[in-house]
This record gives structure tokens, C-alpha cells and sequence, in this order.
């Protein structure tokens, strides 16, 4: 993972060069990251919709070999190589999602090492300033309280400068000019980006995003359930059947596939929330953004794809 939040360090610090705001940076840094995950969620598309046409074909072997257990497993294999398809394709991506969230994750907890590649002895002399001075003890993320810390000794330093008699005014300029090299722009439209919702309970603002999240994933989750709603009653239909013929059957191995991909899309935005919550904000606004660029992305590739079959159709 910290490789992965390496390279993705590289590319949020160079666009916080440009915009001096981390919110703005985290925004950004979300739709380049959607436009590079672009193929891999059309090909995500037409796998849904390929995996609803095999239903019927699925069915029909279901049912001619539901007295023959192995003939049925090798006839589904068999199925699923001539269409090129795998019936892992959504754990797949799923799996994928993990990794991305985990490193976005390590990147948003740890900038001072992922993003500002500040020198490790350096978070260490600073962090141990900072427990020494009892400077916000009860944050878990250390090198978020750094930055906090820094911004706070940096003003103090700037406010003894515009004393024209104070002493040892080189000492101070220097001190300044380390606590700048720690500090990030985290205001974004009043919201504190460097806040943990588990640890600011006074402040309402912090679950502003997080809640804005929680709502994108239903509707997100809405979207592709209805996708598939089609599909699915066909199924319904077709497994009633086969029940009704064959009672003692197992279930077979397609649909343990198919209910293991419904668990993984489930799974996805509860393990999000609950790491949100606990996690810096500027993780929730990442998904969030995200969130937003994805229904996007599934309603426009969607009708695309809807269209080209059309016309394949009647052409």
C-alpha cells in the first residue's frame, strides 16, 4: 500500500502547488484518479450486462445437467471462456477499490511523509517538540497534529515579528521557516479537512461530508441495483422452475459467484463509512468526490453501452 500512496503523493502535492488548498487538491486529484479508472469501469459495465444476457444459457445448463453435478460445473466453466467472461470479474474489482481506499487512506493520514516527503527525522524532532510542549496529546494521527502544531507556532512566531524590538529575531526567523515546511492549507469552504469526526463530537460541521457520502452510496448502490433488476427476475423466474423440477439440488456455483459480488458492493460503502468517521475528513471528501464522479460515470457509460447494443441490434 505505501507504494501506491507514494506515486499518489507525488500527484496531490504537485497539484496543491497550484492551488495552495488541500480540499481543492483532494477534489482534483479525485477526477484524475476517476478519468485513469475509466476503462477499468467500462469494462466493469459491459461485464454486468454480459453476465445478464448469460442468465438464460445458464439456466438452460442448470437445468440439463442438474442431475450431474461435475457435467454442470464443466459445461459453467466452459461457458464462461467462450464469452471471456469470469464469474470473479466484480470481486475483482471490489478487491481493487480496497487497495485504492487503503492507500488513499495511508496518504491522507500520514502527508507529512506521503505528500510533503518530509525527511522522517525530521516528523520525529517535531513530534517529539510536540508531546513535549503537551500540545494536543488526544489526537491518533500524529503527523495531522504535527501540522496543527506548526500552524499554531508559526502564527505565534509571526505575531512576536511584528514587534520591531524583539530579540533574537534570526533564531525566530529560522524556527518560522521549519514550521513552514509542516503546514498544509486545510480550511475548505469552513471545514477543517485535517478534523476526525470520532474526535471533533462538539463540531456538527465534521459529518457534513461524511454524511454527503453515506447518501452518494445509496444512490450509487440504487443505480446498479436497478441496472441488474431486469436480469435478476429473469433469474428468479428461471431458478423457481428449477426448484420446482429438482428440490434437492445445491445451489449451484454461478450463483454463490453472483451473491459473493452482491456482498462485495454492499461491503464496500459500510467498511468506508465506519473508516471515515474515524479517519482525517480529507479522506471522506476524496470519496465523496468520488462517489459523485462515479453515478456520473455509470449513467453515461450505461446509456452508451445501451445504445451501441441498439444499434448493433437493428443494424
Amino acid at each position: 500500500m505505501g507504494f501506491i500512496s507514494e506515486i499518489f503523493g507525488y500527484l496531490l502535492n504537485w497539484l496543491y502547488s497550484f492551488f495552495n488548498n488541500y480540499g481543492v487538491a483532494i477534489i482534483i486529484f479525485s477526477i484524475v484518479l476517476r478519468i485513469i479508472l475509466i476503462p477499468i469501469t467500462i469494462k466493469q459495465q459491459k461485464s454486468m450486462k454480459k453476465s445478464a444476457k448469460l442468465q438464460k444459457e445458464m439456466a438452460e445448463i442448470q437445468k440439463k445437467y442438474r442431475n450431474n453435478p461435475e457435467k454442470l460445473n464443466q459445461e459453467t466453466i466452459e461457458l464462461y471462456k467462450r464469452e471471456k467472461m469470469s464469474p470473479f470479474s466484480g470481486c475483482l474489482s471490489s478487491i481493487l477499490q480496497i487497495i485504492i481506499i487503503l492507500s488513499v487512506f495511508w496518504l491522507v493520514s500520514q502527508p507529512l511523509t506521503y505528500m510533503k516527503r518530509v525527511d522522517p527525522s525530521v516528523i520525529e524532532k517535531y513530534t517529539n517538540e510536540m508531546k513535549e510542549s503537551g500540545y494536543n496529546q488526544n489526537n491518533n494521527y500524529a503527523q495531522i497534529a504535527v501540522l496543527d502544531y506548526a500552524q499554531t507556532k508559526y502564527q505565534e512566531i509571526e505575531n512576536k515579528l511584528q514587534n520591531e524590538q524583539v530579540e533574537n529575531r534570526e533564531e525566530l526567523e529560522n524556527q518560522k521557516e521549519g514550521y513552514s515546511e509542516l503546514m498544509l492549507n486545510m480550511d475548505f469552504l469552513g471545514l477543517d479537512l485535517s478534523k476526525v469526526p470520532t474526535q471533533s463530537l462538539n463540531d456538527w460541521k465534521v459529518y457534513v461530508i461524511p454524511v454527503l457520502y453515506v447518501i452518494t452510496s445509496i444512490i450509487s448502490i440504487k443505480i446498479t441495483t436497478a441496472s441488474q433488476s431486469t436480469s435478476n427476475k429473469s433469474k428468479e423466474k428461471e431458478a423457481i422452475e428449477n426448484k420446482e423440477e429438482n428440490k434437492g439440488d445445491e445451489i449451484d456455483m454461478t450463483e454463490q459467484m453472483e451473491q459473493m459480488n452482491k456482498n462485495m458492493m454492499y461491503m464496500m460503502p459500510v467498511m468506508s463509512v465506519m473508516i471515515a468517521i474515524i479517519a482525517p475528513l480529507g479522506l471522506a471528501l476524496y470519496w465523496l468526490v468520488s462517489n459523485i464522479l462515479m453515478i456520473i460515470e455509470r449513467l453515461v457509460i450505461t446509456k452508451i453501452i445501451d445504445k451501441k447494443e441498439e444499434e448493433e441490434a437493428n443494424g
